[in-house]
């Protein structure tokens, strides 16, 4: 089981790797991550690793995740959505910056795991649902940013129309086979503007939700 000083020290690790943002460090120290690992991982949860969690998908090493959220700028107005809740961990972080959380999972069970953490932390501002991440929550848009955790070989439009004005958008881009990059996409007037953060590797956005035996 974790300490306190397993947390520092992650938060000092992360920040000798150029997390600068102090809220972003505070939120990561705040969160267990030993909660959101496979009970066999729990020794390894403070690792800047990244650790499976069932149904072909994983938790991000710390760095990758505090990298996606550095980049979305957040702040305490500020309504998100999340493509992937995962285990849950990402959430959980970006709910402790943001005024509102929207996370969608197309794996039931994971969501079913993720939403009872969510419970036991009392994570009032998160709410999380089954469905195609892919279509967005068109009843809850515009959102104000929006992190995709999972890689397509583009940004899906849909998910770009449910960005506001002046939006961000932060998503790893690219296929399986070849070279994915962590992108930022901020909506204009005219458009989208877009850059490259760093190189990393996530399992692929797919369409729907998944069948039970988790395909």
């Amino acid at each position: 089981m974790s300490t306190p000083a397993h947390r520092a020290r992650l938060v000092l690790a992360l920040r000798s790797a150029g997390i600068t943002n102090t809220s972003v460090l505070s939120a990561i120290e705040s969160v267990p991550r030993e909660l959101f690992v496979p009970e066999t991982f729990v020794d390894r949860a403070y690792e800047d690793t990244a650790l499976p969690i069932g149904y072909g998908q994983t938790l991000s090493q710390p760095l990758v995740v505090a990298t996606m959220i550095q980049a979305l700028e957040l702040d305490d107005r500020v309504k998100l959505f999340e493509v992937g809740t995962g285990s849950g961990y990402h959430a959980a972080i970006l709910s402790h910056l943001c005024r509102r959380v929207y996370t969608i999972e197309r794996h039931k069970p994971l969501l079913a795991e993720a939403q009872g953490r969510f419970d036991i932390l009392e994570l009032s501002n998160v709410t999380a649902m089954a469905g195609d991440g892919m279509k967005g929550w068109p009843e809850q848009s515009p959102f104000d940013r929006i992190s995709v955790t999972a890689a397509g070989a583009e940004p899906p439009q849909s998910l770009l129309d449910q960005l506001k004005i002046g939006g961000v958008m932060v998503m790893p881009v690219g296929g399986e086979s070849r070279l994915q990059q962590l992108m930022r996409y901020r909506r204009t007037e005219e458009g989208y503007d877009s850059e490259v953060i760093m190189d990393v590797r996530f399992v692929p956005l797919l369409p729907g939700v998944a069948s039970e035996t988790g395909t």
